[in-house]
């Protein structure tokens, strides 16, 4: 019987990210990993994918929980009621990510990281601002920069996105400066040892074997 698995993230960024976690970690390129071009389009084309049929398939997905991680859950918890294909969806997103097998009857395993812990606001800067060695000594200087001109109502970003510019104003402070963030994992600028990291990981392996 074939089989397709596939990996629905937001944007350009997240693929790469992902795409370096995968080659830091010897995770099997088994999956296709799709740039859904924004949250909209990826939400909207969920509950084709949810849909029966004779291919075996396994979809995860990555979204950020912007400024409500519950609100973010719930949209993705309807949708998944509403498939009808899955008995046992919780009603809180699990801390270690969600993986949902299917009904005897049904043939699409599910599952879904919410960036970036899968319980707290944020996207997917806040997880890779985690991964920022221990005692790095630049952090702290960004974010007292960043302190400094939002307090003097200079910045021009949303606080929504306060921590894209914190992650890219440590980017842009690097050996090459303004390195994207997967480029900054396999050039080993990102440390991958962290709690969240490996839980990130360990779910990635686990849902796609």
């Amino acid at each position: 019987m074939s089989m397709i698995q596939e990996l629905l993230v937001e944007g350009n960024d997240d693929l790469h990210v992902v795409m370096a976690l995968c080659q830091q970690f010897a995770i099997k390129e088994n999956f296709k990993i799709i740039d859904s071009k924004g949250i909209d389009n990826l939400m909207r084309s969920l509950p084709v994918r949810l849909k029966g049929s004779s291919i075996t398939r396994t979809v995860g997905v990555i979204i950020d929980a912007d400024m409500d991680a519950d609100a973010r859950w719930q949209s993705v918890r309807q949708t998944l009621i509403k498939s009808g294909m899955y008995s046992d969806i919780p009603e809180n997103c699990p801390k270690e990510g969600l993986i949902l097998s299917p009904e005897i009857s049904e043939n699409v395993r599910f599952g879904l990281w919410l960036m970036p812990d899968n319980n707290t606001a944020g996207m997917l800067e806040n997880f890779t601002t985690m991964l920022i060695p221990d005692g790095d000594q630049l952090l702290p200087i960004v974010d007292e920069t960043l302190s400094r001109i939002e307090g003097e109502h200079l910045s021009r970003y949303s606080h929504l996105h306060h921590e894209k510019a914190r992650i890219h104003t440590w980017l842009s402070w690097q050996e090459t400066p303004g390195i994207p963030m997967g480029l900054a994992i396999t050039r080993k600028y990102l440390t991958t040892t962290p709690p969240i990291c490996t839980a990130f990981v360990e779910w990635l392996r686990q849902l796609f074997g």
